[in-house]
């Protein structure tokens, strides 16, 4: 059996267009006997709350039904939609994907394990599947297993069920796995061990269809792959639509066969270290990808072809600006310099010696007049005090109006550059440098920006080596760096991540060796910070715990350090 792997990049509510690029597709796969797409890809995922929105729901059938006329009647197609349950009783929508052949609608099966955990809702919505059914074809027994339905042995304990072994009990020879599933750095090894265990235990070939894009903050890096019966990868796919086409019995005996050659292959003997170099480079370089992955299609489905950005001299705005130059072009980036009177000379040449290595639009745009104006009106109310974080912040919050107004006067996007651990410990100024449209490396502790920085200057100097290796500073008041209000950056970001990504306790985190009053003050930071965050730009998704959706702490509460 032929099959064809429809890694395609679908828009939220673009009925029609998402249409057109499946008949596309269809078209191109005309030779294959089964097209499988991702997961939803006909109404983009996720659809949050537009599903609420009766008209969203009927729009997602009449292009359901559209397809039934226009597929190719040869061709078998496995495509994801939102189905109503007709059920008296549950949630009013499936997560499906059915099969259409011949102009019909001959199989479907819904979605059987729901998350609710991090960025996922679905059970807000959908009901799940009751059944879990094969679908005779072409001398096959096709299961599916929609994204989840994967993970319910690897998610012991959050599920009662676990789908894929119902369908190996009914006998399935081959599983579809459409997805539509969200990046973090390292998830595809962990999508592989899954898909692994599933083909070599139940001795079939599982097809796994991942879809490709960005949608807000999450991002969808595609790499869809097949697999054999012996763990071997039939095919896979990349960064971006494609269409792989495998012919199953072949590409198992190719994978057998590859198999054994690489078994038989001589490996070099790599040191501990040129290992652990190997596997930062590899998650960087994903890293990478994916944050430029994320603005581009963040900013072509929100309509914007142009973005701008404050560009300090510091590392974390060279890096956004880098970032923002592969992803949507030097000639459509404008890199904006706001001096201070606080401004160091050597500031101002990085930000113009990167903007010029970048060769995108560079414009110099000192605050001092605006600063001195705005104390000058402030004076009478200020009056009796002295220069505090109010003056410091004012300059950031002049930086804002200025990057604001040039967004709204060209169409163009504002890009922040804050990090995570920044934002994580409140070090940034609200209504300042967190206004913009979308935080780029907001997921990035400050060490990993040097991390990525180092990386994206392995071959050729881009960011200006002063940027990396020069301590970082607000610049917002006289010799001021940034471990003047915060721990060293090692420290601070290896108690975030217990904290943020971990989950773990104060106490928890001492016993690791931190100091207990250190711990406290980080903590404390966090939860003091959680309005800025509530009130910031989308973050893109590289970790498995981003700021944003899938970390919903209440503002206005205790704060525990436990």
């Amino acid at each position: 059996m032929r099959i064809g792997l429809a890694q395609i990049n679908p828009i939220i509510g673009d009925f029609s267009g998402n249409c057109a690029k499946i008949l596309d597709y269809a078209r191109r796969a005309s030779d294959c006997d089964l097209l499988v797409f991702p997961e939803l890809a006909l109404c983009g995922y996720p659809p949050m709350d537009l599903l609420d929105q009766p008209s969203f729901a009927d729009e997602n059938l009449k292009a359901l039904r559209s397809l039934q006329r226009s597929l190719p009647p040869s061709l078998a197609v496995a495509i994801g939609h939102v189905e109503r349950n007709y059920e008296a009783q549950g949630k009013p929508y499936l997560n499906v994907v059915s099969i259409i052949h011949q102009g019909a609608l001959v199989f479907s099966q819904a979605k059987t394990l729901l998350p609710t955990y991090d960025v996922f809702d679905e059970a807000r919505y959908f009901e799940p599947a009751r059944k879990r059914e094969v679908f005779p074809f072409k001398g096959e027994r096709i299961g599916i297993a929609i994204c989840e339905d994967l993970w319910g042995e690897n998610l012991a304990g959050r599920y009662a069920q676990d789908p894929v072994h119902e369908l190996l009990n009914a006998g399935a020879t081959v599983v579809l796995a459409p997805s539509a599933s969200p990046f973090h750095a390292g998830k595809l090894d962990i999508r592989k061990a899954l898909v692994k265990r599933l083909a070599t235990t139940g001795g079939l070939p599982v097809v796994y269809v991942n879809a490709i894009g960005a949608n807000d903050s999450l991002i969808f890096d595609g790499r869809s792959f097949a697999m054999g019966p012996s763990g071997a990868i039939l095919g896979m796919a990349g960064w971006e639509e494609e269409l792989l086409v495998l012919d199953l019995p072949q590409a198992l005996g190719d994978s057998i066969q590859a198999c054994i050659e690489v078994m038989e292959a001589k490996t070099p003997t790599l040191s501990p270290a040129q290992i652990q170099e190997a596997a930062s480079a590899e998650a960087f370089a994903e890293i990478e990808a994916a944050l430029v992955l994320g603005i581009r299609d963040y900013m072509a489905k929100c309509g914007f072809t142009k973005a701008h950005l404050g560009l300090s001299g510091g590392i974390d705005s060279a890096l956004v600006a880098v970032l923002a130059a592969k992803a949507i072009g030097p000639e459509n980036l404008t890199c904006i310099s706001l001096p201070s009177r606080y401004s160091s000379e050597h500031s101002k040449s990085d930000a113009q010696d990167l903007a010029q290595r970048l060769g995108c639009r560079y414009e110099s745009l000192a605050i001092e007049d605006t600063f001195s104006a705005s104390l000058a009106s402030l004076g009478p109310l200020f009056a009796g005090t002295k220069p505090d974080l109010t003056e410091e912040n004012l300059q950031a919050r002049i930086r804002g109006i200025l990057l604001m107004a040039f967004s709204n006067k060209h169409n163009s996007m504002l890009l922040t550059t804050g990090n995570k651990s920044e934002i994580a410990a409140g070090y940034c100024t609200l209504y300042g440098d967190m206004c913009g449209a979308l935080a780029v490396i907001g997921d990035l502790y400050k060490t990993e920006v040097y991390g990525l920085s180092r990386f994206i200057n392995r071959g050729k100097e881009i960011i200006p080596a002063s940027s990396i290796s020069k301590p970082p500073s607000a610049e917002l008041r006289p010799g001021q760096v940034d471990q003047d209000s915060l721990p060293p950056y090692e420290v601070l970001d290896a108690i975030l991540e217990h904290y943020i990504e971990g989950n773990m306790a104060l106490e928890e985190i001492s016993a690791l060796g931190f100091e207990p009053a250190l711990v406290k003050r980080v903590i404390s930071m966090v939860a003091k910070a959680e309005y800025k965050r509530r009130q910031a730009a989308p973050v893109l998704k590289v970790s498995p715990k981003a700021f944003g959706t899938g970390r919903r702490i209440p503002i206005a509460r205790k704060i525990h350090e436990a």
